[in-house]
């Protein structure tokens, strides 16, 4: 049996398609997990949900912040941006089965010995804490009242985890660092929001957040994607996925086995272009 992770689809479902065929996935004796973020700016988000769907047990794909954006729109929480390639969605006949099936993804897994989330992991968290607090955001995903929730979720405070964070301020921290988070300041350990560039083009102030001194749950390998502006690369004991696919780059997938850097096989396959980059880095993620 072999298990692929596969960094953002944003809604290129022919790539998508194209990649299982090349890698010969077998739902019967494989499994495939994408790192967040199915839909939204390509031109098949449904589709993409729906292979996904027809996959049944032996896919499974984290949550990112365009699965999240679709959510809130979907419960009228947010507006749509202009760019968003939501309708095919929102007014599909199977419009409920592709939103419930959103809801029910996770934030974190674990994965033969590797932590996988869609952006990044706060430095004081834990594996077992990252795993702990993305359960908590999932049962109120899946819980009564979706809508409320969801007013809650959205906004850049608080910026510095606390362990005496408790409700709403607790979750949106969480949901940001596992869907957003890039880069950490230094200055004073918040998330920051705006960088999308590079290591090489950031702050001097702003470290990668795999790349903070004393990161908690160093000695696990952690998968994400989320930042196409940095591209397949590995460091620090963090691989991301996310090869700009969207962006006219490629669609990545490793086979694992077992911790890093036991892996069978890197697959990048080239792109189609299906939007074009702001030349500030604005398109990443």
């Amino acid at each position: 049996m072999a298990t692929y992770l596969i960094g953002d689809l944003q809604g290129c479902d022919e790539a998508f398609a194209r990649l299982l065929d090349v890698l010969r996935f077998d739902p019967a004796n494989d499994r495939v997990v994408v790192l967040g973020d199915a839909v939204n700016r390509g031109p098949g988000s449904a589709a993409c949900l729906r292979l996904l769907m027809r996959l049944g047990d032996a896919a499974q794909c984290l949550l990112g912040n365009h699965d999240l954006h679709l959510l809130a729109v979907a419960e009228g929480v947010r507006r749509a941006h202009r760019s968003d390639t939501l309708d095919d969605i929102l007014e599909a006949p199977d419009r409920d089965e592709l939103l419930q099936w959103v809801r029910e993804r996770p934030l974190a897994l674990s994965e033969q010995g590797w932590l996988l989330v869609h952006a990044g992991v706060m430095p004081q968290w834990s594996v077992q804490q990252t795993l702990a607090l993305a359960g908590e955001v999932e049962q109120q995903l899946r819980g009564a009242d979706l809508r409320a929730f969801l007013d809650d979720l959205f906004g850049n405070q608080p910026a510095i985890w606390s362990e005496r964070l408790q409700g709403p301020d607790r979750w949106r921290l969480t949901v940001n660092a596992l869907t957003r988070l890039r880069y950490i300041d230094t200055r004073d350990g918040s998330i920051d929001f705006h960088c999308k560039q590079a290591p090489g083009g950031a702050p001097p102030e702003l470290l990668p957040w795999y790349a903070v001194p004393g990161r908690a749950s160093r000695g696990t390998p952690i998968a994400f994607g989320h930042w196409s502006t940095l591209g397949l690369s590995w460091s620090d004991e963090a691989l991301c996925l996310d090869s700009g696919c969207l962006w006219g780059g490629s669609l990545s997938s490793l086979r694992l086995q077992g911790a890093a850097p036991r892996w069978l096989q890197l697959c990048s396959l080239p792109c189609e272009r299906a939007r074009k980059p702001a030349a500030n880095g604005a398109g990443a993620g």
